[in-house]
């Protein structure tokens, strides 16, 4: 068994990247690092906070949802249950997505529903998220983000839920019809046709990103 040490110089060895590896955080945490917990929900808040309000539209039922996905991230790792194997930004997907769908049952409404992978870089990918932003480039974050939130209003359920799990959750084709109940080809279609949809009605409304 490996010493504490050594534990601790292997972790700083496997990453160079700005936040240790996610398999790391989570160790850590199980180990009892509080610290750890606060960098993972730092690293991921905005992805799953805004993937849920996407999803819901409505802000403070996506604040109460976030919490919640987060106070079962908790439990899980401190009763030992997580065994993703490095997969926790889809994991915490799978979380957040299925409260918004106990919601929905909740409330007896609908739940929403939940390409050509070359073409993946598209409308979503301008709105990445960095930390320690200026004034302006948070005021052009948030005027982009509104405008998408505006759009996505405009797609079928089924094609905003699978392009909001493909890109705030970094989920594959295979985990979204799994999540989803379809097929891995629809999927593909609902991506597909909703970027297809985005791009006619950002022509129709003469957007631009």
């Amino acid at each position: 068994m490996r010493t504490a040490a050594e534990i601790q110089l292997s972790e700083l060895t496997m990453s160079n990247n700005e936040y240790p590896l996610d398999t790391q955080l989570v160790s850590r945490f199980q180990r009892g690092d509080l610290n750890a917990l606060e960098q993972l929900i730092e690293k991921y808040k905005e992805k799953i906070y805004t993937s849920i309000f996407f999803l819901v539209k409505d802000k403070y039922l996506a604040e109460d949802i976030f919490q919640e996905t987060f106070i079962r991230v908790i439990d899980t790792l401190r009763s030992g249950r997580y065994n993703e194997e490095g997969k926790v930004l889809p994991w915490i997907m799978r979380i957040a997505h299925n409260l918004c769908v106990d919601h929905f049952r909740r409330v007896k409404r609908a739940p929403f529903v939940a390409t050509d992978q070359n073409n993946m870089r598209d409308i979503f990918d301008v709105m990445g998220i960095h930390h320690n932003e200026n004034a302006e480039t948070e005021r052009i974050k948030q005027e982009t983000y509104q405008t998408v939130n505006r759009l996505l209003d405009h797609l079928p359920a089924s094609q905003r839920e699978v392009l909001v799990l493909r890109h705030y959750g970094d989920m594959s084709f295979k985990e979204i019809a799994k999540l989803t109940d379809c097929s891995i080809n629809t999927a593909l279609g609902r991506m597909r046709y909703g970027l297809l949809n985005l791009r006619k009605l950002m022509a129709t409304h003469q957007i631009e990103l």
